[in-house]
């Protein structure tokens, strides 16, 4: 299972939310925390965030049996380690 976790604030809720689109992620909380998680790939777009750099790079505080395969100005793409 790929997990990551990103803080309750208000600027990372869009991150949450575009990530919650895909049918096989769950949001779960933990905590501050969003507890974002799914059987295969986590792929979120950070232009359907509307996320500003700093936000966008700032977002994750955590990740469980996941690795970050893409994070840059177009996504995220977390995979199972």
């Amino acid at each position: 299972m790929t997990t990551v976790f990103v803080l309750d604030v208000p600027e990372n809720r869009p991150v949450v939310a575009v990530a919650a689109e895909a049918e096989t992620v769950t949001v779960d909380r933990v905590g501050p925390y969003f507890k974002v998680s799914a059987p295969g790939a986590i792929v979120i777009d950070r232009r359907a965030t509307g996320c500003r750099h700093a936000v966008w790079y700032s977002s994750v505080a955590g990740l469980l049996d996941a690795k970050i395969a893409q994070w840059d100005k177009d996504a995220m793409r977390l995979e199972a380690r």
